[in-house]
């Protein structure tokens, strides 16, 4: 409903995945765990030898990039 336009869910999600796919491994593990695996940042900074302040960094600014390539794509949500 808040998707403006005629997107489908899989175009989104198709979208995220070619944003995902130009970060760095790092960055797209996190991400994942995070908003696919649901997993704490605890349990990720642990995961990957992070400290929690790094993985929480990464998160803001990878939303930050997401949200920015989404709205080039013409992606509003």
């Amino acid at each position: 409903e808040r998707v403006e336009g005629s997107l489908t869910d899989e175009g989104i999600g198709k979208a995220i995945s070619d944003f995902l796919r130009n970060e760095n491994a790092d960055v797209r593990n996190v991400f994942i765990r995070k908003y696919y695996f649901f997993d704490s940042v605890g349990d990720i900074a642990r995961r990957f030898g992070f400290t929690e302040s790094k993985v929480k960094n990464m998160l803001f600014h990878t939303r930050n990039k997401l949200k920015e390539y989404l709205i080039r794509e013409g992606i509003y949500i």
